[in-house]
């Protein structure tokens, strides 16, 4: 199979992947989710007219002329406080202390801040003539009742959880997590707490794979390490396949003698979609798909396997959430020191970010010194991966290039892999 290009894999992975189906959870658990329902306010927001400032309300038509030298007094008749009576009503020539959040009296129709009074024995005197609905907020200016609320699609961030709250949703409708099984692969690999002996390395893969996954909204279920061994091979992974809404492997999907991931898939059902993308790191990446879940054969090296989460998992496991925008953002950097590049695949260099010096300038890059695939180090506090392109030569200080933030970011629907023609041209 011909290697592919990154924007022809990003595409083949996202068209394998759909939105799970829908589960209720209770507000306070639906943080981060996807709305899988339109939801639509059930009473009016506010749901009465109310004081947006302390002071007194009033009747505009009662202070028509009030100014500093000439004061209209009005008599105190009330105190209303948030939370408080709510069938006071005004007449000409009254008024009532009122307090932020508090309903209006019946007959008034704006608020004067109690700076723009002095009050004494039961009177006060405005200063200031007010127009009608100063300082008040009207029942359904916010919202109305019926009205969309979230729409299906939506990200449930906390002012999406605050207003469904507000209009009595103890539940939410949202797309399913996904079910992530992680199969570490590899007779050298070990358990964090295991002894140390020669010739074996700690199985590090799963416990950084398994925090990428969380931090992508889904739910990992890591299995034990599978020995390079056929039949051990095809339990796990078709055990996996069983349960899980996707499967990653890690290792064993090279050419060695001792790779015996593709075959397994093979023999389990999942149908090759790709093998080997230009990219580095990360080349030997492998996906296929059986029925409606996805698979990644990830490259048993460290950091190539964080890469390429990053570049295609990532992704994939928002689209399975239903996230309509399941890119991050790219972002616009300037290489702060020269890199070497050779041509032909597309390099993601772990950087660094610092502000440029300008607020309308990109922000500074600064590569690490270790962009090896086994060197974990190289990605310990780096805020990006600048894409030094396939058809361009070693970098230069002041270079311009996209980069693809590793932690929060603004979502888009725009993909972070563009085909050749479209990209564009360095500084």
């Amino acid at each position: 199979m011909t290697m592919r290009l990154p924007h022809e894999a990003l595409d083949l992975v996202m068209s394998a992947c759909e939105a799970l189906g829908a589960e209720r959870v209770p507000i306070e658990q639906a943080f981060g989710r996807i709305a899988a329902g339109t939801l639509h306010a059930r009473e009016d927001s506010p749901p009465f007219d109310h004081s947006a400032m302390d002071g007194y309300a009033v009747r505009a038509d009662d202070l028509r002329g009030a100014s500093e030298a000439a004061p209209r007094v009005l008599r105190v008749v009330a105190e209303v406080r948030a939370g408080g009576r709510g069938d006071l009503a005004l007449r000409s020539g009254e008024a009532a202390r009122i307090f932020t959040g508090a309903p209006l009296p019946a007959g008034a129709d704006a608020v004067v801040m109690q700076e723009d009074t002095v009050a004494s024995d039961g009177e006060v005197r405005v200063r200031l003539e007010p127009r009608p609905g100063q300082h008040v907020r009207r029942r359904g200016e916010d919202l109305s009742a019926g009205a969309v609320a979230v729409e299906a699609g939506a990200y449930v961030g906390p002012a999406e959880i605050g207003l469904l709250a507000s209009q009595r949703y103890a539940r939410c409708p949202v797309v399913r997590r996904p079910r992530v099984a992680i199969v570490p692969t590899g007779d050298e690999l070990c358990e964090v707490g295991d002894a140390p002996s020669h010739g074996r390395i700690v199985d590090s893969n799963t416990y950084a794979l398994a925090a990428q996954v969380r931090e992508a909204g889904a739910v990992p279920s890591v299995l034990p390490v599978v020995a390079d061994d056929e039949a051990a091979l095809d339990r796990a992974l078709g055990g996996a396949l069983d349960v899980a809404d996707m499967v990653i492997t890690s290792g064993g999907v090279s050419v060695g003698t001792y790779d015996l991931v593709q075959a397994a898939m093979a023999r389990v059902g999942v149908r090759e979609r790709f093998w080997k993308v230009a990219i580095k790191p990360g080349k030997p990446v492998w996906f296929g798909v059986r029925g409606r879940v996805p698979v990644f054969g990830l490259p048993g090296n460290p950091v190539s396997a964080m890469v390429i989460f990053e570049a295609f998992v990532r992704p994939a496991l928002r689209r399975l959430q239903g996230d309509p925008r399941p890119y991050k953002a790219r972002v616009r950097v300037a290489l702060a020191a020269g890199q070497r590049h050779r041509q032909g695949r597309l390099e993601l260099l772990r950087v660094r970010l610092s502000p440029g010096p300008a607020l309308d300038s990109p922000a500074v890059a600064t590569p690490h010194p270790r962009q090896g695939s086994g060197a974990l180090t190289g990605l310990v506090g780096m805020d990006a991966l600048a894409f030094a392109r396939a058809d361009v030569g070693d970098l230069a200080p002041g270079d311009h290039l996209d980069a693809l933030p590793l932690g929060p970011a603004p979502r888009t629907a725009t993909p972070h892999f563009e085909p050749p023609d479209a990209r564009r041209a360095a500084p």
